[in-house]
C-alpha cells in the first residue's frame, strides 16, 4: 500500500529477560475519496474516466499488526486515518509489510535492551515447530554468529557491516519466512548497500520449486529497492516522482545476491510464495545497519540523507 503509516510501541520484560508485555498502535490510511465509504476506494483507471466505480475494500491492510510470537500479554490497537497525503493503492504486501516492518524492528531493540542475540531472542519466543524451522534453517544458510549489539569490529574504513534478521507469519496464519539480510554502511555518504539477503521459506506443500525461487527472488530484490530509494516526492501541489530519473530504482549493479532455502512440506496446505518474502525485507536491511553502525532506521526509505541525518541525531556514546 503506497500511503502513511504511524505506529507506537512499549514492552516490559522480566528478570530472565523475557518479554511479559507487548502494547502497539498502528495508525492506518484509509484515503478514501467521496462519496465512497471508508474503506473502499475507486480504481484508478475508472477515475480517470470521470466515472469512478469502488474498488477493492482495503480493511486487510491490519493484518501482521500483532507480532508473531509467544507472549504472555499483548494489546495491539489499529486506528484508521480517514484522509492521508496521497491517494493510496495496492503495491506487493498491502498493509503486511509495513506492520511486520515495525514489529520486526522492536522486537530487535527489544533484543538490543534485553542484551540478547536478535535471533536467539526470537527463538525464545517462538513455540511453533515451523516458525523455529524457518529461523534455524536461515541461521544455518547465513552461517549466523551471535552477537550481543553493533559490530564496531566490522568497520574498515568508512564502511560498517552488518546483518539483520526479521520474521513474520504471513497473516499471521500461513506462510512462514525468516530472512537475514548483510549490508555495508559509508558512514560517510550514508550509502546502504545491500550485499547478500537470505531466506528460509515454507509455504506447505511445493509444487514448483523453482517457480518458489523465482517468487522470492524477485520479492526480495523489488522491496530492497523499495526500502533504499523508492521516494515519492512532491511540491506543494503536485508529485515530481514522475520518471525513472525523478523515482529511482535498484539498477542491476546493486542486485544483492539471494539465497533461498525451501522447507517442504508434503501433505500440508498449500499457501503464496508471492507477497510473503517482501514483509521481511525492510526490518531485515534495518537491523543489519543497527549492528553495523549502531543507529536505528524507523523510516523507509533508507536514503543516504535520512542515513546521515539518523547518524547526527543519535545519542553519543558516553
Amino acid at each position: 500500500m503506497v500511503g502513511v503509516a504511524i505506529n507506537a510501541f512499549e514492552a516490559s520484560f522480566d528478570a530472565q529477560g523475557n518479554v511479559t508485555g507487548w502494547q502497539s498502535d498502528f495508525y492506518i490510511a484509509l484515503n478514501h475519496i467521496a462519496p465512497f465509504k471508508p474503506l473502499d476506494f475507486p480504481l484508478l483507471a475508472t477515475a480517470e474516466t470521470g466515472n469512478p466505480r469502488p474498488g477493492n475494500w482495503v480493511g486487510f491492510l491490519f493484518q501482521n499488526t500483532a507480532a508473531p510470537y509467544v507472549l504472555p500479554n499483548m494489546k495491539v490497537t489499529t486506528k484508521h486515518i480517514e484522509q492521508g497525503i496521497f491517494r493510496s493503492s495496492h503495491l506487493r504486501s498491502p498493509g503486511r509489510i509495513e506492520n511486520s516492518f515495525a514489529n520486526e524492528s522492536f522486537m530487535d531493540e527489544l533484543a538490543a535492551a534485553a542484551k540478547a542475540d536478535p535471533a536467539e531472542f526470537r527463538l525464545k519466543h517462538l513455540s511453533d515447530p515451523r516458525a523455529l524451522d524457518v529461523m534455524k534453517a536461515v541461521m544455518k544458510a547465513s552461517n549466523w554468529q551471535t552477537r550481543l549489539g553493533p559490530n564496531p569490529a566490522s568497520t574498515q574504513g568508512n564502511i560498517a557491516k552488518g546483518r539483520g534478521i526479521s520474521y513474520v507469519r504471513y497473516n499471521n496464519a500461513i506462510t512462514y519466512i525468516a530472512t537475514v539480510a548483510e549490508v555495508e554502511v559509508n558512514r560517510t555518504t550514508g550509502q546502504i548497500t545491500v550485499t547478500r539477503v537470505c531466506v528460509a521459506h515454507d509455504c506447505g506443500q511445493i509444487a514448483n520449486p523453482d517457480g518458489v525461487i523465482n517468487q522470492v527472488e524477485g520479492g526480495v530484490i523489488q522491496t530492497v529497492s523499495r526500502t533504499l530509494m523508492e521516494e515519492v516526492k512532491w511540491t506543494g501541489n503536485r508529485v515530481t516522482s514522475v520518471d525513472w530519473a525523478s523515482y529511482q530504482i535498484l539498477r542491476f549493479p546493486d542486485v544483492p545476491k539471494v539465497i533461498t532455502t525451501l522447507i517442504d512440506r508434503p501433505g500440508q496446505p498449500v499457501w503464496g510464495a508471492g507477497e510473503q518474502a517482501p514483509t521481511t525485507v525492510p526490518a531485515a536491511i534495518a537491523n543489519a545497519v543497527y549492528e553495523a553502525i549502531g543507529v536505528r532506521l524507523r523510516t523507509i526509505p533508507f536514503t543516504p540523507a535520512s542515513v546521515k541525518l539518523a547518524i547526527s541525531q543519535a545519542p553519543k556514546a558516553a
